[in-house]
């Protein structure tokens, strides 16, 4: 059975990736992070999701996979996708098709 856990800015699937088509699988999670572009990413701030992604399935090894567990790993990461925009290590995309400032107003420097 396909479980998942979707935030805002993060989709976790109990699938893996084959020719674009989500395949249900018992032993893969698939991580992914802002499906919407809502923000503008850097390697190393994506680095910093993907590992904590995999610090926080490493936590759970040995237990039930379950929706629960998917859901607060997902919300981990949401935390983390929220820290990293108020630290200004990512940013809102204003070209967007949406603009949801879901997590704060967008941080303007003032003109000198």
């Amino acid at each position: 059975m396909l479980l998942k856990s979707t935030t805002r800015h993060i989709h976790i699937f109990t699938a893996e990736v084959q020719n674009n088509e989500l395949v249900e699988s018992d032993k893969v999670l698939t991580l992914d992070v802002d499906p919407d572009n809502e923000l503008l990413w850097n390697q190393d701030a994506l680095q910093k999701i993907y590992s904590k992604f995999d610090e926080l399935v490493e936590s759970y090894s040995g237990e039930s996979l379950t929706d629960y567990n998917l859901r607060r790993i997902g919300s981990d990461l949401e935390h983390l996708v929220r820290s990293l925009l108020q630290k200004g290590e990512i940013s809102y995309n204003l070209e967007s098709r949406v603009l949801n400032y879901s997590m704060g107003l967008p941080q303007v420097k003032p003109e000198e």
